[in-house]
């Protein structure tokens, strides 16, 4: 866990409660992490759940991994240690738009499982649900749809011997080992995936009925 190196700080108590912003809202705040590799449509599933969401009068957003690097974490690389700094923020701003009662929607691949466990402890101490989906597509298919060009990238950069720590080539993706839901994107539409997250949290109670 990362350290606080401010000091003289103190944590301030607003007059607002959790529960008092989720009355207004009419449902309970979560986030959902998809994780799993590049091109297995974690961002695809996640903006079309995310109209769904809001089509049905939710409140949700998506945190998509290249959208957020453009901003809040554009100092950061691909290094190991980037990776890690860079789940760690989006683990804390999820927590805080979960914490308004929105459903925040992350999409990023967060190949390390050290770090998906510390964004859902950040999560379960502040009594927010963490709902792990592991977008679960073969390397071999993510590889034919290469939407950005990476793979092609990695694979001759390792024939030259270089390498450029790209997960699923030459950097590991570590499965979760107990994810709440697992979707098999290369056999289902983005719409058929995001019907059963919506059932996932219905299930869960976390779409109460809206008051009409």
């Amino acid at each position: 866990m990362t350290e606080i190196r401010a000091t003289n700080i103190t944590w301030h108590e607003g007059h607002v409660k959790r529960e008092d912003r989720e009355r207004l809202l009419g449902q309970k705040g979560a986030t959902i992490w998809f994780t799993g590799l590049s091109g297995s449509g974690k961002s695809t599933i996640a903006f079309t759940l995310e109209h769904a969401l809001v089509e049905r009068g939710r409140l949700a957003y998506v945190l998509d991994g290249d959208n957020v690097r453009h901003g809040l974490n554009k100092n950061l690389g691909f290094s190991a240690a980037d990776r890690e700094e860079n789940i760690r923020r989006i683990g804390e701003v999820a927590r805080l738009f979960a914490d308004t009662g929105a459903i925040a929607l992350t999409s990023f691949i967060s190949p390390y499982r050290k770090d998906r466990d510390q964004a859902r402890a950040i999560h379960l101490d502040s009594g927010l649900p963490f709902i792990e989906i592991l977008v679960d597509v073969p390397v071999e298919v993510c590889e034919t749809r290469d939407p950005k060009g990476l793979y092609k990238k990695a694979r001759a950069a390792l024939a030259e011997g270089k390498g450029m720590g790209f997960t699923g080539v030459d950097d590991p993706y570590e499965l979760p080992a107990a994810p709440e839901l697992v979707i098999h994107n290369d056999r289902i539409t983005p719409q058929e995936a995001a019907a059963q997250v919506i059932n996932y949290l219905e299930t869960r109670g976390l779409l109460p009925d809206l008051a009409r």
